[in-house]
């Protein structure tokens, strides 16, 4: 059995080296974080009132939960949304009919190259003269339209990558037991493709949570909006941002440890799934 060697073993020279270079960034680091603390501390930043106004019930009653649930809304909405959009133009990237690819490409490449922002304006300012939702819900509408085309025209581009990059022997594999191209796709390809993309999936659902805080230039109350008018009034804004700041990083590593969770169940159901395609189609080739 034969082995590949990419790169040589450092050496005990290099090894010493590389702790060199480690210890100095590590007190670098270190030396950089003294510095800031110095000056957050001569600016009255780290007085202890500024901080314990985020432990107290109005802080969080009144400000913080309602702007992470408006948060959470438009992402929830904005993550079913995409995921349709991207599923419905991802595979009509993948049709038969050159007509069909045509629109898709067109429709996907235009709100890819869009800034979401300049959507959320967009939909904001329209909703607003059109009249077809409450004023009250106009920015919540315009938040969520934005990211869904954004975001769903990246998932399509996910899903149709993902088709192209599977083996020809999958599809090849569905044909041979009798499916059509269209079963083949929709049974076989798509679903090994969501499992092997769902890392990209739930890092784009990531994307979604954070650029909902893009919604305060056009007044929707989300989390950071909610934190930075708490801190305006109460003088410590950095403490409030850096609260809101460590609810978005607990969200997003949940939203990790489930993608990893969903990606090992997946791939073992899929696994299953092709390898019993595989076996059926030997049986057919024997016969």
């Amino acid at each position: 059995m034969s082995t590949t060697v990419l790169f040589d073993a450092p050496g005990p020279r290099t090894r010493r080296l590389t702790l060199v270079l480690n210890v100095v960034a590590l007190l670098v680091l270190i030396g950089l974080a003294v510095v800031v603390l110095q000056k957050l501390g001569a600016q009255g930043q780290l007085e202890p009132a500024k901080w314990q106004a985020l432990l107290t019930e109005r802080t969080w009653a009144n400000f913080l939960i309602p702007g992470l649930i408006q948060t959470l809304k438009a992402a929830l909405l904005a993550v079913v949304g995409s995921v349709v959009f991207g599923l419905v133009f991802g595979l009509a990237r993948l049709s038969g009919a050159w007509p069909v690819r045509a629109v898709a490409a067109v429709v996907v490449e235009f709100f890819r190259a869009v800034p979401v922002l300049v959507m959320m304006i967009f939909f904001y300012l329209g909703l607003a003269r059109t009249g077809l939702v409450s004023p009250s819900s106009t920015p919540f509408w315009a938040v969520v339209i934005g990211l869904v085309l954004y975001n769903g025209s990246v998932i399509a581009e996910l899903v149709r990558s993902g088709v192209y990059q599977l083996p020809r022997g999958q599809r090849e594999a569905g044909l041979a037991v009798g499916l059509t191209p269209s079963q083949c796709l929709r049974s076989i390809l798509l679903p090994q493709a969501l499992t092997a993309m769902l890392p990209s999936l739930i890092s784009q659902f990531v994307v979604i949570l954070k650029d909902t805080a893009l919604g305060y230039i056009i007044t929707y109350p989300e989390l950071l909006a909610s934190a930075r008018r708490l801190g305006s009034g109460d003088g410590n804004i950095l403490q409030t941002l850096l609260a809101a700041a460590v609810v978005f990083i607990v969200i997003n590593t949940l939203l990790s440890f489930a993608a990893g969770r969903l990606s090992r169940r997946f791939s073992y159901r899929t696994a299953g799934k092709t390898r019993a395609l595989h076996e059926a189609a030997e049986g057919n080739e024997i016969g």
